[in-house]
C-alpha cells in the first residue's frame, strides 16, 4: 500500500485503499469489516437505559424528563413495524406550558448514540438556545421514530420541536445522532417539512456546539419563514469540516 493511501486513510473513516491479498481483501480488512458489522447490529438492538439516561438529563436544569413510548411494544416489533414507532401510546403526562421549543430525545435505530451523546448535545442546545427561547421539559421517547415528535410537539404546544434521535448505524459509525427540526409540529407532517442536522458524534463527526449553532440558525429561519423543510436552508455559516478531529490509524 502506498504512502499516499495511508495518508488518506488517516483523514477519514471511509474504507479506502484497503489493499488486496491475491484477488481478495487482506485478512485484517475482512476482520475489520466483520467487527464493524457486528457493532452496527449491536447498536440497533442495545436497549436504552432509560433510568440512567433520565438522571443525566435531569442534571441539565430543565426538570425531570418525561418518558413516553411508541406503540411498538418491543425492539423486534419496532424494527418490523416502522409505523408503530411514529405514534405514542399516550401523551397524558404532557401539557402546554407556554414553551417555545420542545426537545424529544429518541432512541431511534441507535440507542447507543443517545446514551453516548444525548446529554452533552442537549447541554449545547440549551447553551445556545436557552437565552432566547423557553425550552420545554425534555421528553425521552423509546422505540421511537422521528414522526413521533410531531405528536409530542403538538401536545406541548410548542412552535418548534427538535427530535434528537439515534441514526441508523453504518459500517463506519454506530453511534451517530441526528436532530430533526419541525416548525409548527402536528401529526401528518411530511419528511419534506423537516430539516435535519446529522452525523453528530464528536470527535470524528460534527461537534455538539457546532450542531447547536446550526440548529439555532434553522430555528430563527423557520420562525422568519413560517415553516421548515425544503424551503429552509442553513445560514449559520458553520464549517462541517472544521469540527472533526483527524483520525489516526493505529
Amino acid at each position: 500500500m502506498t504512502d499516499a493511501w495511508a495518508e488518506l486513510r488517516n483523514t477519514t473513516q471511509a474504507r479506502i485503499g484497503l489493499g488486496r491479498a491475491g484477488d481478495a481483501l487482506p485478512t485484517r480488512r475482512v476482520l475489520e469489516l466483520r467487527a464493524a458489522h457486528s457493532a452496527a447490529r449491536d447498536a440497533v438492538h442495545e436497549p436504552l437505559d432509560v433510568e440512567t439516561f433520565a438522571a443525566q438529563i435531569a442534571d441539565l436544569g430543565l426538570g425531570a424528563p418525561i418518558v413516553v413510548q411508541s406503540r411498538a411494544r418491543n425492539r423486534s416489533e419496532y424494527l418490523r413495524r416502522p409505523d408503530l414507532g411514529r405514534i405514542p401510546t399516550t401523551l397524558d403526562s404532557l401539557a402546554d406550558t407556554g414553551a417555545e421549543i420542545g426537545v424529544v430525545l429518541a432512541d431511534g435505530l441507535s440507542p447507543r448514540a443517545l446514551t453516548d451523546h444525548g446529554a452533552p448535545l442537549l447541554a449545547a442546545l440549551v447553551d445556545v438556545l436557552g437565552e432566547r427561547h423557553r425550552i420545554a421539559t425534555p421528553v425521552i421517547a423509546t422505540e421511537a421514530r422521528v414522526a413521533l415528535g410531531d405528536h409530542v410537539g403538538q401536545a406541548l404546544g410548542v412552535g418548534t420541536v427538535l427530535v434528537v434521535i439515534g441514526e441508523r448505524p453504518g459500517l463506519s459509525v454506530a453511534d451517530s445522532l441526528g436532530i430533526y427540526l419541525t416548525h409548527l409540529p402536528r401529526p401528518g407532517r411530511a419528511d419534506a417539512d423537516r430539516n435535519c442536522v446529522s452525523n453528530i458524534h464528536p470527535p470524528d463527526g460534527l461537534g455538539y456546539q457546532d450542531a447547536a449553532l446550526v440548529v439555532s440558525a434553522l430555528v430563527d429561519g423557520a420562525r422568519r419563514l413560517g415553516r421548515s423543510g425544503v424551503a429552509l436552508k442553513d445560514t449559520s455559516g458553520a464549517d462541517p469540516l472544521a469540527s472533526p478531529a483527524p483520525i489516526v490509524e493505529l
